[in-house]
């Protein structure tokens, strides 16, 4: 048995009949999480920084902090996608889930 924890919760039809679900829950959940606070912690700085009225050159590197969690957070989010699910789903036979892989990435990359 593998040591991550694989939770669906919204079931759909796999190419060849068999139901499976598109949540995740991965060993590296908590770590995501963790990641996402901390890149809410720095856009409510920027929010503040920016009614305090600090320095423009100040509030654009904390935004490139802000942009850099978000950035990391979907490299891990995405890593955990492709051991995991996207092995699954090539496994189970089920092709859309690359696809889909594909269009997600395209729209993280914009």
């Amino acid at each position: 048995m593998s040591d991550h924890y694989h939770e669906h919760d919204h079931a759909y039809m796999h190419e060849h009949g068999i139901a499976h679900s598109h949540g995740h829950v991965h060993e590296n959940q908590k770590a995501v999480i963790n990641r996402l606070a901390r890149a809410i912690g720095h856009l409510e700085k920027v929010k503040r920084m920016v009614e305090e009225g600090y320095d423009c050159s100040d509030v654009l590197v904390q935004l490139a902090a802000v942009r850099s969690a978000l950035d990391n957070t979907g490299k891990v989010i995405l890593q955990d996608h492709m051991r995991h699910c996207i092995v699954d789903a090539v496994s189970a036979g089920d092709t859309e889930s690359i696809d889909d892989l594909c269009q997600a990435i395209d729209k993280f990359m914009k």
